[in-house]
């Protein structure tokens, strides 16, 4: 397979685009830290607790991602160069190294993903269980 220098080229939109949904998860995380931070202090809920410590496996991992990340675009860019200098077979395994990288990020990202959901899902059963509660409270006192 012939590989020219516009070839890692194509990845620079894609990689591009997931650093910048990368960095808009941590935003949105690091501000939901805070305000849990606030809502801890002020309640000491354990379930705010356990978020915090679930939120803190996400920032990992989304650190980690935009690490690796950011080192596939590295190594794009080193493979073009490599490419440019008249080296293909080097620029190859170079690109080849990036594209690993890259589907190493989005791996982390769908295992983030997936501690998300799970802690929605706690959010949401905490929900039904308030509500379960509320209807059994307000048709007990039906009956008096």
């Amino acid at each position: 397979m012939d590989i020219t220098v516009t070839t890692p080229a194509l990845l620079f939109p894609a990689i591009s685009l997931l650093l910048l949904a990368y960095t808009n998860r941590f935003i949105a995380l690091a501000s939901l830290v805070r305000s849990l931070k606030q809502q801890y202090i002020e309640t000491h809920k354990n379930i705010i607790k356990g978020q915090i410590s679930n939120l803190r496996i996400r920032l990992i991992l989304i650190r980690n991602m935009q690490a690796i990340g950011i080192s596939s675009m590295l190594l794009c860019v080193t493979s073009m160069f490599v490419l440019f200098a008249g080296e293909p077979l080097i620029g190859k395994y170079l690109f080849a190294f990036s594209l690993i990288l890259l589907m190493v990020s989005l791996a982390l990202s769908i295992w983030e993903i997936q501690i998300s959901v799970t802690a929605l899902n706690i959010e949401l059963g905490e929900i039904e269980y308030l509500e379960k509660q509320h209807r059994e409270t307000w048709s007990s006192q039906d009956f008096k």
